[in-house]
């Protein structure tokens, strides 16, 4: 595997790691809340409705639709640059919360809002992988 360049996670809290582990499984788990029933992502420590520090990691089904999208052009990095133009979606999910990652697609002028699409892995390095979308 090619040594990867780009940003990875740093200083993870202990609880937020079963996300990372479940992407490694390709098996993405969310936070979902004890007290309440929401699904609480990016991962926290305290329900954002009912405040409860509760949480069981569940499986989500993996598909939902494009909420909004951006097409980079201009990257941050070098490496980023390469791939330049992608496209980054915040979709909202199946089970109602948003998730944000690239997508990947061969042309940035067919995506849509409302696009239907699901979760992909990508295997970066031995210990990371990183949740992408792709066209459903």
């Amino acid at each position: 595997m090619a040594a990867y360049d780009k940003f990875l996670p740093e200083g993870l809290p202990a609880w937020q790691r079963p996300f990372w582990d479940s992407l490694r499984e390709h098996d993405v788990r969310v936070q979902k809340c004890s007290g309440c029933g929401a699904f609480r992502h990016v991962p926290k420590e305290l329900c954002n409705r009912c405040h409860s520090s509760e949480a069981t990691w569940s499986p989500i089904s993996g598909t939902g639709r494009v909420y909004t999208y951006t097409v980079v052009r201009r990257a941050p990095t070098p490496a980023y640059q390469a791939e330049a133009p992608y496209v980054l979606v915040h979709v909202e999910m199946a089970e109602g919360f948003r998730m944000i990652g690239s997508l990947t697609v061969d042309d940035p002028r067919t995506v849509r809002i409302g696009q239907d699409v699901r979760i992909t892995y990508e295997d970066v390095d031995a210990d990371w992988s990183i949740l992408r979308f792709e066209p459903a």
